[in-house]
């Protein structure tokens, strides 16, 4: 069986397993979205939907945020950790959309990552979200189940978004990363996996590796 027969393999069966529509993040325009994923990064997407509802009550659009009060917004934040570096890349971010792109989230790649806070992983949320199917999003979920299965061979996250690209169709790229990420929360834990119960085990790699067993 070749990677990408593989990797087909496994989008069938998380695809058939996982819900039509998966969000982690609660978000109602792409602004929204831009915002909380810089907020999400280093701590949990619960703790970025504790502190959205009143961000965007205080601070409702780009040009809102972008005249915000600094040490306000450190206060709304605070318990995502990092908390003034984020303020600050919320605050620039929101700037950049009023002053680059009329207040308009743009869904390119290279605008996106001249957004402070962006990066490939950010920018590939809102790609794949709003505007296009090839997007590959690359978390520590993500790159946890692609090593297990042996997808990649690599730990650099854009060399991992590559070679997933090679081995996932173009349209099911944004799918895939999402029922692959669900599967990392639920099932492929980072201590302890639940591999007994997973339905990828006659796929896995970790498993032949570690010698798990999954009877019993």
């Amino acid at each position: 069986m070749t990677l990408k027969e593989k990797g087909e393999k496994i989008f069938h069966l998380l695809d058939t397993h996982s819900s039509d529509k998966i969000e982690f993040l609660e978000f109602r325009s792409p602004f929204e979205l831009l915002i909380s994923v810089i907020l999400s990064a280093q701590t949990t997407d619960i703790s970025v939907n504790r502190v959205t509802p009143l961000l965007f009550e205080t601070y409702p659009t780009a040009l809102d945020l972008s005249l915000g009060n600094l040490e306000l917004v450190e206060k709304i934040i605070h318990s995502t950790g990092f908390y003034k570096n984020k303020a600050r890349n919320i605050i620039g971010a929101s700037k950049s959309l009023v002053e680059n792109f009329n207040s308009i989230v743009p869904f390119d790649m290279d605008s996106l990552l001249t957004i402070p806070g962006i990066g490939r992983k950010s920018a590939n949320v809102i790609i794949g979200r709003f505007s296009h199917p090839g997007a590959i999003i690359v978390d520590t979920h993500f790159m946890r189940v692609v090593h297990r299965l042996g997808l990649v061979s690599k730990k650099d996250p854009y060399t991992i978004e590559m070679e997933i690209k090679e081995l996932i169709e173009e349209k099911k790229q944004y799918r895939f990363s999402m029922i692959v990420n669900l599967h990392g929360r639920r099932v492929c834990f980072s201590r302890t996996p639940s591999c007994k119960t997973c339905i990828l085990s006659h796929l896995c790699d970790y498993l032949m590796v570690t010698g798990i067993s999954t009877n019993g």
